[in-house]
């Protein structure tokens, strides 16, 4: 037990159960910062997402004045065709210094994006260790809540009443959730930590094993279309990426017949996958938003808002993308694409 809370339970609890009251403040005390250290990283992360955004907008207006840059220089080549009775030299040597000037600006260019990219990378890194840091010290003092509360309803459980189970039962409940939200902040900082040593993964057999671990209830109905293919990648990964979108599609989904359909295609360079439920859908407004960190469209406590935001991040990684299609009361399909050299990411 933290050796704060011990001190705090043994002053506060000399009355007896009596003091419940005083015993669900002295726990509350004790980890009195725990919310505010998890806002802390989740603004950080927010913030990131931010910069990271707007990275990629500085980097796509770059990409931009690079055509036109290249289409001025093709305009020079092809004028450096004109008939030698036009003033030649002078022809050659307005093009010639009109393209050292455009040469310069594409090396000034390019090695601002690289600096960007460098700047970007470090930045990243430094969020994922940071969360995975956060989380870790988090988990801790959520254990010990969890095995006092527990231990002190096992040994009371005949003095209570039901506003003290009620209390207690809160505290366990808001544990739960927090210890959810943990488990997703690390997933999510570990997509890229993962080792990038490959292997042929069959998955078919991966997502076999997928549904035994998520426990799949009996009015669920999880169909394999077609046989999936086998792909050179990481085995973390792609558990992950399967197992949140079989989750999702389970957890938000109201018909006394769960239906999730599992397919893929192939073409010369893709391998396209779809999954698709008859759930509750998403609504249109929402579907440029879920792939975002911490997003939520349901405020059940059942979920972490970071499910999707995992799976989008592993397509990434791989160079691939994903989309959806979505109607409210009929469903959702998800579609993402892996490229079929993916493997030496």
């Amino acid at each position: 037990m933290h050796s704060l809370l011990k001190r705090q339970l043994a002053k506060k609890l000399r009355g007896g159960l009596n003091d419940l009251d005083l015993f669900l403040e002295a726990v509350n005390e004790s980890y009195e910062n725990y919310e505010s250290q998890m806002e802390m990283l989740q603004r950080a992360m927010k913030i990131s997402s931010n910069e990271l955004f707007e990275a990629n907008q500085k980097l796509r207006d770059e990409a931009e004045s690079l055509k036109e840059v290249n289409k001025n220089l093709q305009s020079i080549l092809d004028s450096m065709n004109l008939d030698p009775e036009l003033n030649p030299k002078k022809v050659r040597f307005d093009s010639l210094q009109y393209i050292k000037q455009q040469s310069s600006e594409i090396v000034r260019i390019n090695k601002q994006r690289e600096e960007l990219l460098v700047h970007l990378e470090k930045q990243n890194k430094a969020l994922n260790e940071y969360a995975h840091m956060v989380s870790h010290d988090l988990k801790a003092p959520l254990r010990s809540i969890d095995t006092l509360i527990n231990w002190f309803m096992e040994d009371n459980k005949e003095m209570m009443d039901s506003k003290n189970l009620q209390s207690l039962n809160l505290i366990l409940s808001n544990v739960e959730k927090m210890d959810l939200l943990i488990k997703g902040i690390l997933n999510y900082s570990a997509v890229e930590q993962q080792s990038k040593d490959n292997k042929w993964i069959d998955l078919n057999v991966m997502i076999a094993d997928v549904l035994i671990t998520i426990a799949v209830p009996d009015h669920v109905t999880i169909t394999l279309k077609n046989k999936l293919p086998k792909l050179l990648g990481n085995d973390f990964r792609f558990k992950q990426l399967f197992q949140n979108l079989i989750q999702n599609a389970i957890k938000y989904n109201d018909k006394e017949a769960v239906l999730i359909e599992i397919s893929s295609s192939e073409t010369a360079h893709d391998v396209l996958f779809e999954i698709k439920d008859n759930g509750i859908g998403i609504a249109k407004v929402y579907q440029d938003k879920i792939f975002d960190v911490f997003s939520k469209l349901h405020n059940d406590g059942k979920s972490s808002g970071i499910g999707l935001s995992i799976v989008k991040k592993i397509i990434e990684f791989y160079k691939g993308k994903i989309w959806l299609e979505s109607q409210e009361k009929i469903g959702t399909t998800f579609y993402f694409n892996l490229p079929k050299n993916h493997g030496n990411t």
